[in-house]
């Protein structure tokens, strides 16, 4: 599975700790702050505050008459926002405090009057509500009530003389508004009578509604009569067929059998008939056979001149055929018919169409007339709205001008109380203050923590080791009364605490130190270790000397050698001469069975001796290398008080000779900067560093994952009573 990104947890205990370990520095800004809100609120001198309240609302006598309701009221100002906060500021104007201080005579000190802008005056609108408030604050309750009351009834005055001077203003305007307003009047109805009368409109609504209703009557009227139209079509073609006549024959034929025609017809007939039977027995060239010609031919002429005088006109028909069955004048008879009825037909639905035509036309324009014409009626009917409100007006204007009532009125005089606003003052001091000094009290805790460049918890230490914690030694303060273990004698010092104050939570931290120690070298055996640290003072010396002493309890041979040829010190933690030691046994002054000391069976403490001129040479030689080697084989643990890394090359030297080192860091005392110097030397040194033990650690100043333990661990130890208080400490 592939890892994923968590954003990092804000570690809220890092910066309770901090807080912790800079409580001085919080807690004496927060004082400082908090005292200076306290000195700023006892400085502050009393104030009263007087308010009244002003009603705005129409005029009550006004209301009474019916007219002038509108001239002083609010109704404007409701179209506004927020009305009453432009009454607010006509409270509050320059203008306004000059007449209180003139109707009060208001002086300073030195006789002259007081400036506006030396009284405190405030309104406000109550929400909700037509009401607004007025208030001032002074030193003086009366003053301050005689301030708003005079506040107040200026004000009313100034509405009054107001409200008169706008009623005069607004009527001389709309004098001058009425003459125009007639005239517009008039010409808005001239305009809608000529538009009238140009488009013969009369009722729109009707004319729409009618030419609808004609059109589609005519479209009935249409349809019929092209129905009845396409049916005479069908008869006619039938019977043209049924007669053979084509063209428009039948007329002439049917207009030819007159008796006349009919008559001539007949005797051509009887002349043909007699030339037919002489023509088989006679020739041409026989008289009788000339004689009929003669006389048929005179018979077609006449024939012909009838049938012209009867139709007007040359007809395109042979003699033959103007002669027919009474059958056939039936059916040409009929079919003359339908034809008159067709042509009559087309002529209606000739007139028809074009009446249909008009009245479309009509009906396109109607919709345009009817927007132009309801135009000039707005029109018509703004300006005669105009014309009557400003008649109106007028006569209200009239009346207002001469009443005495403005919109305003006192719903309640002042009355004085203890100021708010300095009560919320005092408050607003005190608790800003206090937040202030809160807040910068913790910012200067965080600066002053941020500046301090020392390592300030055991996180913070492994974090710049990289090395694994090992021990971890709570800070302990020691007094006169010990309980020094009968294993031990002599004048041992109270900083041994597994020899003078065993069973308390000191010791069990260096077991849990030895015990460690042991895990670690269950795959290989560490016998020598020398325990070092980057400065002076971190607890090197008093940690080997404990740790020493726990491993000899466990039943392990011990040796604990001092090697700080510097600032030697185990001998007067366990109260021994110094007079010989590992100096001495370098240079083969003495053997070191004579240097050793014993202190209990399994516990041997080997002193510097003499302080060498030159300690780098008896520490980085052959013969502390075999010194070492012969050491191990006697000793189940060696332990090696080293000088400090910084400042001295022996400890890196030595940490290069034993099994493993370990470094002692002590929260609080130790630099970041020294810290990383040390670490350097050890890793160039290529030292077998096994980890390191944090000393003097205040419990109070670490998480609680590296430590657990009961309330009262804390006090067992800081004072170290030699009770035997058992508390548990762990990794």
């Amino acid at each position: 599975m592939e890892n994923q990104n968590y954003p990092e947890e804000i570690d809220l205990q890092k910066y309770l700790l901090v807080l912790k370990r800079r409580w001085l520095v919080g807690t004496g800004v927060f004082a400082t702050f908090a005292g200076l809100a306290i000195f700023a609120v006892s400085v502050q001198k009393p104030a009263y505050e007087a308010s009244g309240k002003l009603l705005f609302q129409s005029n009550r006598t006004s209301s009474l008459t019916g007219v002038g309701e509108k001239i002083g009221d609010l109704e404007a100002l409701k179209r506004e926002s927020n009305p009453l906060d432009t009454q607010a500021l006509l409270v509050e104007s320059t203008a306004l405090k000059e007449q209180v201080i003139d109707a009060l005579k208001l002086k300073d000190k030195t006789g002259e009057p007081w400036s506006p802008n030396s009284i405190n005056l405030k309104a406000r609108a109550v929400l909700g509500t037509d009401v607004l408030e007025v208030s001032s604050v002074y030193e003086k309750p009366e003053l301050a009530k005689q301030i708003v009351n005079q506040v107040m009834k200026s004000f009313i005055e100034n509405n009054i003389s107001v409200n008169r001077s706008q009623a005069k203003a607004a009527g001389e305007f709309i004098q001058k508004q009425i003459p125009r307003a007639r005239k517009n009047l008039e010409e808005a109805a001239e305009n809608l009578r000529r538009f009238k009368a140009t488009n013969q409109i009369i009722d729109l609504q009707q004319e729409t509604e009618g030419t609808v209703s004609t059109i589609n009557h005519l479209n009935d009227q249409l349809n019929e009569a092209r129905s009845e139209l396409a049916d005479l079509k069908a008869r006619e073609s039938e019977l043209r067929s049924q007669l053979n006549l084509p063209g428009n024959l039948a007329t002439d034929i049917t207009s030819s059998q007159v008796p006349g025609v009919q008559q001539v017809l007949e005797q051509l007939q009887t002349v043909q008939s007699e030339l037919a039977t002489l023509s088989t027995s006679l020739t041409e060239s026989h008289p009788d056979i000339i004689g009929l010609k003669e006389k048929e031919a005179a018979l077609k002429v006449l024939l012909n001149q009838r049938t012209i005088e009867l139709l007007g006109y040359q007809p395109g028909i042979s003699p033959g055929r103007l002669q027919m069955g009474s059958i056939k004048k039936d059916l040409t008879s009929r079919l003359i018919e339908i034809q008159t009825q067709r042509l009559g037909l087309a002529e209606k639905i000739g007139s028809l169409e074009k009446q249909r035509n008009v009245f479309r036309n009509r009906g396109i324009i109607l919709p345009n007339l009817e927007k132009q014409l309801r135009e000039r009626e707005r029109q018509l009917s703004v300006a005669h709205s105009s014309y009557e409100n400003l008649r109106k007006t007028l006569q209200e204007i009239r009346v207002a001008e001469n009443q005495t009532v403005g919109n305003a009125s006192i719903i309640e005089y002042a009355d004085v109380n203890p100021s708010r606003q300095a009560v919320k003052k005092k408050m607003g001091i005190t608790v800003g203050g206090t937040f202030a000094g809160l807040l910068l009290g913790i910012a200067a805790a965080f600066f002053v923590d941020l500046i301090d460049r020392r390592l300030k918890s055991v996180k913070e230490a492994e974090a710049l080791f990289g090395y694994t914690v090992l021990g971890l030694i709570p800070k302990f303060e020691t007094n006169d009364n010990t309980l020094t273990s009968e294993e031990y004698s002599g004048n041992i010092s109270q900083r041994v605490i597994v020899a003078t104050t065993p069973r308390t939570v000191i010791h069990e931290a260096y077991q849990m130190l030895q015990a460690n120690l042991k895990f670690i070298s269950l795959d290989k055996k560490v016998r020598s270790i020398a325990v070092t640290s980057s400065v002076t003072k971190e607890g090197k010396t008093e940690v080997a000397a404990n740790l020493a002493a726990v491993t000899a309890e466990i039943g392990r041979k011990v040796l604990l050698v001092d090697a700080d040829m510097y600032n030697p010190s185990q001998h007067h933690l366990w109260g021994l001469f110094n007079s010989i030691g590992l100096s001495n046994v370098m240079v083969g002054e003495n053997d070191f069975e004579t240097a050793v000391q014993k202190i209990t069976n399994n516990l041997s403490v080997l002193t510097t001796g003499v302080i060498p001129p030159n300690p780098l040479a008896l520490i980085d030689s052959e013969r502390m290398t075999s010194f070492i080697e012969m050491l191990s084989k006697t000793y189940d643990c060696i332990i090696f008080d080293a000088p400090p890394l910084v400042g001295a090359a022996e400890a890196a030297v030595l940490s290069q000779m034993v099994d493993g080192v370990l470094v002692v860091v002590r929260p609080g005392l130790v630099d970041s900067a020294s810290a990383s110097a040390g670490k350097s030397l050890l890793e160039r040194s290529e030292a077998n560093v096994l980890g390191i033990v944090a000393n003097g650690i205040n419990v109070k100043y670490e998480p609680n994952n590296y430590f657990y333990y009961n309330p009262q661990s804390e006090s067992t130890v800081e004072n170290m009573n030699g009770v035997e208080e058992r508390s548990s400490i762990k990794l």
